[in-house]
């Protein structure tokens, strides 16, 4: 497997992940018994894991604070052997935190994002790590950050020629893009994000388009993905028939599959997605936001 000198820099929301798992369907305004999990996470956080563990060189962008969840982030990018030099550590702050309310199937019922940290990522904070992300072969860029951050990531990717790769994180964050998104190489983005867009798929594919996407790639859960390249061409692949245990994190995985795809076969969208849906269903079957067994025997067995 070729592994690319240069890193991909990833820059977004780090925090922790609480998943609290109901045993039954809730009962609103009422306790509910649940089991609960806690683990790294973070869309970007997420997607730089898996690329990580599939032996791939990355470099994160981003905040925590300087409590137990801060160092929990960064001892565990460290032990990976992700650079964190470009991570902001924010002193007397709380690291930001993702709390996901699953029903008994492992479907995900109500999330609760608390991430004021990653909302300090504007255009001055980025400027530090200019030089890393313009020598980096990819940036990827989540849907977390705050809408001044993206003119200058879509700027340098335009002049620069570094690929950026935007991954959406909910449909109430789908504000924070610009009105124009050219530059940006890629948008991954599932059913609801895509309809906030606009109402009819078709429609929602041609405004992204027409605000300056190349590609639009959406994950509609079990029935795969489609993709939407210029010229109107659209194209589908089937997910795989996997038992879902949790949710939480497959989309991230994808994402990372995706990623990982473009930088071993430029070009190679099917290859790309292919992969992309291995993660993704390996993923779904374990409660962690990353499979703790993935390495990147995962890569040179395909």
């Amino acid at each position: 497997m070729h592994t690319p000198a240069a890193p991909i820099v990833c820059v977004g929301g780090l925090n922790i992940d609480r998943k609290l798992r109901l045993f039954a369907q809730a009962l609103p305004g009422s306790s509910n018994p649940c089991e609960a999990h806690e683990t790294p996470g973070g869309v970007v956080r997420n997607v730089a894991e898996n690329l990580a563990r599939l032996g791939l060189p990355v470099a994160l962008v981003g905040a925590v604070g300087d409590d137990a969840g801060g160092r929990l982030l960064l001892e565990q990018a460290a032990q990976l052997g992700i650079d964190t030099d470009a991570v902001i550590r924010r002193r007397r702050q709380s690291s930001d935190s993702y709390t996901a309310v699953l029903d008994p199937d492992g479907g995900l019922a109500l999330g609760l994002a608390a991430m004021p940290l990653v909302e300090s990522l504007n255009r001055w904070a980025l400027e530090a790590s200019a030089a890393l992300r313009a020598r980096a072969a990819l940036v990827v860029a989540d849907g977390n950050l705050p809408p001044d951050a993206w003119p200058t990531l879509l700027a340098e990717a335009s002049s620069g020629g570094v690929p950026l790769v935007g991954v959406a994180v909910s449909e109430a964050k789908m504000a924070r893009l610009p009105d124009r998104l050219d530059g940006l190489h890629l948008l991954i983005l599932n059913a609801g994000e895509l309809a906030t867009v606009a109402a009819d798929p078709a429609e929602a594919f041609a405004r992204l388009q027409g605000r300056g996407v190349a590609r639009v790639l959406v994950s509609d859960g079990a029935r795969g993905l489609r993709l939407s390249e210029p010229g109107g061409v659209l194209r589908h692949w089937p997910a795989p028939a996997v038992p879902v245990v949790d949710v939480t994190g497959a989309g991230d995985a994808l994402a990372a599959g995706l990623c990982a795809g473009l930088l071993r076969h430029a070009g190679d969208l099917d290859a790309a997605a292919r992969l992309g849906l291995d993660l993704a269903a390996l993923t779904l079957q374990t409660v962690d936001s990353v499979h703790p067994e993935l390495t990147r025997d995962f890569l040179c067995n395909r």
